[in-house]
């Protein structure tokens, strides 16, 4: 399954938010929380991930997709150049939304290599599988995340 959205709108919204380090919450548990709160901080939410739904941005477009897809725990994540995520995997599926990538970015997928290119099209990954990123490239690689939960 996939959609096209307008990347250039995306991107221009994302131009709003806060610097980040490496993700930053675009839903959350309350509409208070830190949309920093989380990250990288060693607890596992995947159990409560579909309490994140309150939208922490006044990002119009992006909500909308968020919405339509019925999304939870949507974050901005960057991978910074040369590294890569544990290998894991996750108790509901992602959409993917690659914002800005590079031809040496890749998934891991069950041991499939998998580029998403960065041209507006959201893609349904089933993370329920083994998986890991990888950016074998000079450039950070930013993807919108969320849990597609039915």
């Amino acid at each position: 399954m996939y959609m096209k959205y307008d990347l250039k709108l995306i991107k221009k919204e994302l131009e709003t938010l806060p610097k980040y380090n490496k993700q930053l919450y675009l839903q959350g548990y309350s509409k208070d929380m830190n949309p920093e709160e989380g990250a990288d901080k060693g607890y596992d939410v995947d159990d409560i991930e579909n309490e994140y739904i309150y939208n922490l941005f006044n990002i119009p477009y992006i909500n909308n997709i968020i919405k339509e897809n019925n999304l939870t725990r949507t974050r901005l994540m960057i991978m910074k150049p040369k590294s890569c995520y544990l290998w894991h995997n996750d108790k509901t599926k992602r959409l993917h939304i690659p914002v800005q990538t590079h031809e040496h970015c890749w998934l891991l997928l069950d041991n499939k290599k998998v580029h998403l290119p960065a041209d507006g099209t959201a893609y349904v990954v089933d993370t329920t599988k083994n998986h890991t990123a990888l950016n074998c490239s000079k450039i950070d690689r930013i993807h919108i995340v969320g849990a597609l939960n039915a």
